[in-house]
């Protein structure tokens, strides 16, 4: 164990050496290094012999990753690439949402979960992994058809919702327990005011934001220091991350998305995110790591069957039902085959739901081990997803449109 006095070195310094070793050891067997980050933190918890990482420490180090992850996804952010494909993206993805949630309840349900548990265990089924997504189609030189840019659109949307769930949860945690109507009032007012303060908070970000964050940045540009417009744009992001959580009592996760959303307006958004992609990415680290520290290897011999369903939601329940919809809604089947094995994998938003989840002590620790265990073994399936489809995907002409300026996540 970590000396109480040197715990935030070591484990800032052991925790990025494993994820070091294991992402480079994935990435030389094909694999995102995510997937080497989650190893990484197996070998540092609890469950596993050898150094232990202080486990008070990880949550905090997660937090931040968090909010860094949030705010590259705010950056990243285009509300033309996702109305170019609103059509099928939008209902697509709430229907999808929808299915895979229920089949996921459904399953907790079986087990004898509450029912909130089981929602959010089944929303952390329903969402995919913008990073394995992209990587994934940027392998097969698919980003920029047409096809990719649904299935980016989909994630979007995806990921739209989940931050809506992670501020709407810790209301509906304190739902009503059993029964009676002032009870189902009581849960009303907390999601309406809930509610209220994400309005009054993105209003402020929407009016006041838009308008001093880039000029902050555009003064700060002008002097010419290149460590001061790296600082500027950290303290933007974690600056408003915490006045969201501490003035308007939204989520960190909330506030970084919408600075990021708003900084993405300035002229110098790309410098920004170019200069806060190292940060972003050692953060990202820790942040897996924090999640494979709270996954016990016994659920492998304890729920077998249940690991085996979680995987079998993931990469074909959740497949087939997106491919149907994307069917019903008119578009060609490379569009569906495309859609279907984009989604054949949870990620990060997943880590996140199961661990708002366990910290309200709403979803049991086997859940967020059954979903750290789904997440690995369909991320390293979902090149087979891919090699499956790809007769039908290339039976499709693909759209030979360049590249919008802003793509992805």
């Amino acid at each position: 164990m970590a000396h109480e006095e040197d715990s935030l070195i070591s484990t800032v310094a052991v925790g990025l050496s494993y994820a070091f070793g294991g992402g480079l050891l994935a990435a030389k067997i094909g694999l995102p290094p995510l997937v080497g980050y989650l190893v990484a933190g197996i070998a540092v918890g609890p469950f596993t012999p050898g150094f232990v990482a202080d486990t008070a420490l990880a949550p905090q180090l997660a937090e931040i990753g968090v909010i860094l992850l949030m705010f590259g996804v705010g950056m990243h952010f285009s509300i033309g690439d996702l109305l170019a494909v609103r059509r099928i993206a939008v209902p697509g993805a709430a229907a999808q949402i929808t299915v895979a949630t229920a089949m996921g309840a459904g399953m907790a349900a079986s087990w004898g979960w509450p029912l909130m548990a089981g929602l959010i265990f089944g929303l952390a089924l329903s969402v995919a992994s913008t990073v394995v997504l992209l990587r994934a189609l940027e392998d097969r030189r698919l980003l920029h058809s047409r096809d990719g840019r649904v299935a980016v659109g989909w994630l979007v949307v995806e990921d739209l919702a989940m931050v809506l769930a992670l501020v709407l949860l810790p209301a509906l945690a304190g739902g009503p327990p059993e029964g009676g109507g002032p009870d189902a009032w009581e849960l009303f007012q907390a999601v309406a005011l809930t509610l209220a303060k994400v309005a009054a908070f993105v209003a402020v970000m929407l009016v006041v934001g838009v308008r001093i964050f880039p000029w902050i940045l555009a003064r700060v540009e002008g002097l010419r220091s290149r460590e001061l417009f790296t600082l500027a744009v950290i303290a933007l992001s974690l600056g408003v991350a915490f006045v969201a959580a501490r003035v308007f009592g939204v989520s960190f996760a909330l506030g970084a998305f919408f600075a990021g959303v708003v900084i993405n307006e300035s002229e110098l958004s790309r410098r920004a995110a170019r200069d806060l992609q190292p940060l972003q990415d050692a953060f990202a680290a820790l942040f897996f790591v924090s999640v494979g520290m709270l996954f016990d290897p016994s659920v492998l011999t304890q729920h077998p069957l249940s690991l085996l369903a979680v995987v079998a939601i993931i990469t074909v329940g959740k497949s087939l039902a997106a491919m149907g919809i994307v069917l019903a809604l008119g578009e060609p089947l490379s569009t569906a085959m495309t859609v279907s094995a984009s989604l054949a994998q949870i990620g990060e938003f997943s880590f996140i739901l199961a661990s708002l989840g366990l910290s309200l002590k709403i979803v049991p620790p086997e859940g967020q081990s059954l979903i750290v265990a789904g997440a690995l073994v369909s991320i390293v399936l979902n090149p087979l997803a891919f090699a499956a489809v790809r007769p039908w995907m290339q039976a499709q002409p693909q759209d030979p449109e360049p590249p919008p300026a802003a793509q992805g996540h």
